[in-house]
């Protein structure tokens, strides 16, 4: 018998089947491992000696062809039954009895496989990633990841010592997925995929579907315990449509988790912010938390805003367990929870998903679509029916496994213009040839689409800072489908006005009033959000002009003019403390600032609007319908004066906002009631850490026309500060 038959006779591989084994480069080793015609084949380096447990427990031995391959004969062990035999792996020091990998058939059908490939959301979920289960009634995990364009894939983990030979996995050419079940994995073992790319070089990357990730600057995937979370909140879980609808009162308290209180190094983070967190914005009048991106990131400094783990609540603050109990006790204490969920880009570290599988897999290849010169990170190509998957499958595990209450889309401008800063020659037109990306356009109504239909109580908001036409229009009438959009543009113009000297503002009148132009174009929230308070900008009271006094009482007037302004609400942590620096990721809120009277005053003020917003339908109902605003006062620039009324049809709200040092008294505005209007709120009042000056608790109207309108009240107006009268009748 020639050395060749002998080989096979013995189920022997050949030298260059063996080479490629030992050097990790096999890439089909399901056809060479597990029984084949009789023949069992065991590829475990580093271990002394194997043997084969039937389903009675009889041993028999494998003998070792060469270092690592154990060989022999395998009676009744069928390919594709994984529960057929058990394997006895000596280790050195240990013996380890577990199933084989490469006994189990295909994992994914042939079904699924085609849905991928088309760009199934519902099975990129499911069917992507690793996932604790059983196979043919054996508990493990099985692992499956996208990289049509490797050469070969790998698990490799706490489970097989990191080595990158010993898990090879199966490429299911349909969908460009690699898989493998690898029994006897426990939560919390780390593991990431070993890719060869078409070049030979082989490379580490995490699990782009994660469902948890070690703490950075660490980088590895961990396997996440499958334990649904028992949560607690089917009461706000049934109310929560109506409670973020348009006519709703929305007043949302923006955090960055990780520097909202300082930190018990003892305690899980997410822990400690659900004992208090929830009460302190509740206590606080605010409706929503909205949190900056806790979706697990390699760069702390990002704030977040570069993730990698769009599946995994960072590591950072606790495991998701932890994140699911936080949510669970804002909802308890009737506060929402908003995520900032970023589709727009990706950072480029090693470990992550740039060049994933050696190619630009889910970025655009040609860097003037696929780098974002702004933020120097990766683009997604969204016109990959994949990546459009993989990026709405995670919009939807939030909003499902975590009971979120909406997302907070970031960056859509730099999503919607494929020139977003980028200067001529440096960016690729559609193939009509204009600056609009459709792909993105196509993703992003498609994602709001599939969140409607999927979880319709849910929000969607968008970050959008353009004129971008129809942003929170239906997807049937050609708009893009969000809920809410952030009125930066209000934003921008209310804080230029705000930060003039008062001597100067009716030069600039238009900007506290432009808003109101195009107020009922998209339904709002007006944003006093975490980027205007870094980056050399200071804090929302370093804007103001003045003394410490003027500055406290110019933005407590703001305050009182925003949340009178029609738009929902949204003020960034530590603005309700007048904290005067700017923020600092790596600091604390100054919460010392409360032992002094301003700083308290300010911090009532909020929660008194807050109060007074949900409670007065005028402040809300009619907030996206131009029948429930009225400007009493556009013109009068030069006492930098503007008066509207609020109403919902039945109540009437009058809001007075005078932007200067001076009380005016005797001003006269008209109104559409006669009778009483109650003084509800001074943004001056002594309470807050004003002067005090004001009305004697309302003014009544007299046989005096004004504005307009039949009759009026004669006020005094306290020096830099914000009225709320409220019709009595």
């Amino acid at each position: 018998m020639n050395e060749a038959l002998a080989a096979v006779d013995h189920g022997h591989l050949d030298a260059t089947e063996l080479t490629a084994l030992a050097c990790g480069l096999h890439d089909d080793p399901f056809s060479i491992l597990g029984p084949h015609h009789g023949w069992l084949r065991v590829y475990v380096p580093g271990a002394t000696a194997v043997d084969v447990l039937d389903s009675d427990g009889a041993r028999m031995p494998l003998r070792e062809q060469a270092q690592g391959l154990y060989v022999g004969r395998a009676p009744g062990a069928e390919p594709g039954d994984g529960a057929s035999y058990r394997l006895a792996i000596q280790w050195p020091g240990a013996e380890q009895i577990t199933a084989d990998p490469y006994a189990f058939g295909t994992l994914l059908d042939d079904a699924t496989l085609r849905r991928l490939a088309q760009g199934s959301w519902r099975d990129a979920g499911q069917a992507l990633g690793a996932v604790l289960m059983e196979v043919d009634g054996i508990a493990g995990l099985r692992c499956a990841v996208w990289a049509p364009n490797a050469r070969r894939v790998a698990v490799v983990g706490d489970f097989n010592g990191w080595d990158g030979r010993r898990h090879g996995m199966r490429l299911r050419h349909a969908a460009g997925v690699w898989e493998i079940f690898i029994p006897g994995v426990h939560p919390g073992e780390r593991y990431k995929f070993a890719i060869t790319d078409n070049a030979g070089y082989q490379f580490l990357k995490a699990d782009p579907m994660a469902r948890r990730c070690e703490d950075a600057p660490a980088t590895a995937s961990i396997v996440d315990d499958p334990a649904p979370y028992a949560w607690t909140d089917d009461a706000w879980m049934q109310e929560r449509g109506a409670r973020q609808s348009p006519t709703a009162p929305l007043s949302i308290y923006e955090v960055h988790a990780g520097s909202w209180v300082a930190r018990d190094a003892d305690s899980c983070l997410w822990d400690q912010l659900a004992d208090k967190l929830p009460a302190y914005a509740r206590s606080m009048g605010f409706t929503h938390l909205e949190l900056m991106p806790i979706m697990e990131h390699p760069f702390g400094g990002s704030w977040g805003y570069q993730p990698l783990g769009l599946f995994a609540p960072t590591a950072r603050y606790g495991p998701p367990a932890a994140f699911a109990r936080f949510v669970d006790r804002c909802h308890e204490a009737g506060i929402g929870v908003i995520l900032d969920w970023v589709p727009a880009h990706f950072p480029d570290d090693p470990h992550g998903m740039a060049r994933y599988d050696g190619t630009s897999l889910y970025e655009y290849d040609d860097p003037r679509e696929g780098y974002h010169p702004d933020w120097h990170t990766m683009v997604y190509n969204l016109g990959r029916n994949e990546v459009k998957a993989f990026m709405i499958a995670s919009a939807v595990h939030w909003l499902r496994r975590f009971h979120i209450d909406g997302l907070r889309v970031d960056a859509v401008a730099s999503m919607l213009y494929r020139d977003y800063s980028r200067q001529p020659g440096e960016w690729i037109p559609n193939r009509y040839g204009g600056r609009e990306n459709l792909e993105a356009v196509q993703f992003l109504q498609e994602l709001n689409g599939t969140v409607r239909a999927e979880v319709p109580d849910a929000i969607m908001v968008a970050e959008e800072s353009t004129a971008w036409p129809g942003v929170t229009a239906g997807v049937p009438e050609g708009g893009l489908g969000f809920h809410y959009k952030w009125n930066m543009g209000w934003m921008h113009d209310t804080l230029r006005y705000l930060e003039q000297d008062p001597i100067h503002r009716r030069h600039h009148h238009h900007d506290i009033t432009f808003g109101m132009v195009y107020a009922y174009s998209e339904r709002f929230i007006l944003p006093l959000s975490h980027d205007e308070v870094v980056h050399g900008k200071g804090s929302l009271l370093g804007k103001m002009p003045g003394d410490a006094a003027a500055r406290l009482a110019n933005l407590r007037a703001y305050l009182g003019f925003m949340w009178a302004h029609p738009g929902k609400k949204l003020l960034f942590m530590g603005a309700e403390l007048a904290q005067p620096a700017e923020w600092n990721h790596d600091a604390t809120l100054d919460w010392n600032l409360l032992d002094h009277p301003g700083h308290q005053g300010m911090q009532r003020l909020v929660a008194d609007l807050n109060r007074l917003y949900c409670r007065l339908p005028a402040l809300h109902a009619l907030d996206a319908d131009p029948a429930g605003f009225a400007w009493t006062i556009l013109d009068d620039r030069d006492n930098s004066v503007v008066a509207f009324v609020r109403t919902d049809g039945q109540g009437h709200l009058l809001a007075v906002s005078n932007f200067t040092p001076v009380t005016r008294h005797d001003y006269r505005v008209g109104v559409p009631r006669s009778g009483r209007w109650i003084e509800t709120l001074n943004t001056d009042a002594s309470h807050y850490g004003g002067s005090g000056q004001g009305n004697q608790g309302g003014a009544s109207t007299g046989d005096m026309a004004a504005h307009g309108q039949p009759q009026a009240l004669s006020l005094t107006l306290p020096p830099l500060s914000t009225l709320y009268l409220l019709h009595e009748g």
